[in-house]
């Protein structure tokens, strides 16, 4: 194969053909250009910031591991963060930039799990025995890490929250997309794509059995990667008690790896449902959901469950 035009520089591989530089895709490629550069970003999404716990994680050689850091706190993408002085510690998060880069790896989820793991139909849930399910359910034990997404709000600066409540259990539901009548819609096709239908019996059922989750200590948060104005109306017409948090950015979603199916132009959740304690711990994990009018029964046998597991 023919390498001209590139070079290894500290580790890692750079473009350096002056024939790239107005190619953007060639230009991402010099950043992000091999898979453990890619496979960093989605660890450090995910809540892993230290440089043993990388190391860890990825089974990658320490050489190797120094020199992709160096490399992408380089380019901007990562900063460090000193958290011990003596010796010097640091931990690496990803900057504004590196979260950009969040929707390529959603993307690159979603193409792999249905070209590579799956056998290339447009889905809105998975088989239970799947890999992907295998992989949501492997969320339990793990933390959601801290990050801010828009509330539903028709203000075009919505304010924030955290996906996590301040209450000892937090449902976190993940619907594929929910529209007020009149404005726009689903996509075409929408009811042909198997499990993107219910997300409005889903919420509304969770509307009239929000008294349930209270008494148990419970918040419950709808997700979807709508924009916030989109939700806003949508909540205003069931008269939705509690909030909807737009990940339109794809933040959440690149961070716990939550599966995606693409319809409208739009990456889209699949219809999932985490139950997260306290201490940001995932306890249990509903997917696939094939009745979303009656995972909201479901979603409250898992409380009941955790917490007479202690």
């Amino acid at each position: 194969m023919e390498q001209r035009g590139r070079k290894w520089q500290g580790g890692s591989m750079r473009y350096t053909d002056v024939g790239d530089t107005d190619c953007s895709i060639a230009q991402a490629l010099s950043v992000v250009g091999d898979w453990w550069t890619l496979l960093l970003v989605r660890d450090l999404a995910g809540g892993t910031h230290q440089f043993d716990a990388l190391h860890e994680a990825l089974g990658i050689s320490r050489k190797v591991l120094t020199a992709r850091l160096r490399s992408l706190v380089e380019d901007g993408v990562v900063e460090k963060r000193l958290y011990h002085a003596h010796p010097p510690r640091y931990a690496y998060h990803l900057t504004e930039k590196g979260w950009g880069l969040l929707p390529v790896l959603v993307a690159l989820q979603d193409w792999g799990g249905r070209h590579l793991l799956g056998d290339g139909t447009l889905t809105a849930t998975a088989e239970p025995d799947s890999a992907e399910a295998r992989r949501v359910h492997a969320l339990i034990g793990t933390r959601v890490p801290e990050l801010a997404l828009p509330v539903a709000s028709a203000d075009p600066h919505p304010r924030t929250a955290d996906p996590v409540g301040d209450t000892p259990w937090t449902v976190l539901y993940c619907f594929p997309g929910a529209y007020a009548p009149g404005t726009q819609g689903h996509p075409p096709g929408w009811d042909e794509i198997p499990g993107a239908v219910g997300c409005t019996l889903e919420s509304c059922t969770y509307r009239d059995r929000l008294a349930d989750f209270t008494a148990r200590g419970a918040t419950v948060h709808g997700v979807s990667t709508q924009r916030p104005d989109q939700q806003a109306a949508f909540a205003a017409h069931q008269g939705l008690p509690f909030p909807l948090l737009s990940d339109a950015a794809l933040r959440l979603t690149g961070a716990l790896r939550l599966p995606t199916f693409r319809a409208g132009g739009a990456e889209r959740l699949k219809r999932l449902t985490l139950l997260v304690d306290a201490t940001r711990t995932v306890r249990a994990v509903l997917y696939p959901v094939p009745d979303p009018g009656g995972s909201v029964q479901d979603a409250l046998a898992l409380i009941d469950a955790a917490a007479q597991a202690g």
